[in-house]
């Protein structure tokens, strides 16, 4: 699948749909006012962006999820190491801790992780 980014806002108006799908667009747009303070033609307008990318679909006045957001999010990390770290997830995470401490129990996580890649 092609690269699909969203701005700041796109995620925090994404985020609103993957809570609440499948969503009445008018009820997405009721959502955006008021955590948004969006109006309605905004709402809209975004909502047809987002579906425009392939993300979401409105489907006779109902919004839904194309991509789940955790699919969503997996594909924006894997971009983020190729792009980065030229596709290596090792090197990702040697740098990643050479800047924040990890905890025992976030090493266990990890670990565990792994473990579970490996059968």
């Amino acid at each position: 699948m092609s690269e699909i980014k969203l701005g700041p806002i796109e995620s925090r108006f994404a985020d609103i749909i993957w809570c609440n799908e499948p969503i009445t667009s008018a009820k997405l747009a009721s959502i955006a006012e008021l955590e948004l303070s969006w109006k309605k033609s905004t709402s809209y307008t975004i909502l047809k962006r987002l579906c425009d990318r392939g993300i979401f679909c409105n489907e006779k006045g109902v919004v839904s999820s194309l991509i789940s957001k955790n699919d969503f999010y997996a594909m924006q990390s894997e971009q983020f190491v190729n792009d980065t770290f030229d596709g290596s997830l090792p090197a990702f995470v040697a740098a990643f801790g050479t800047r924040k401490h990890l905890s025992d129990e976030e090493i266990n996580q990890l670990q565990t992780i792994i473990d579970s890649m490996r059968r």
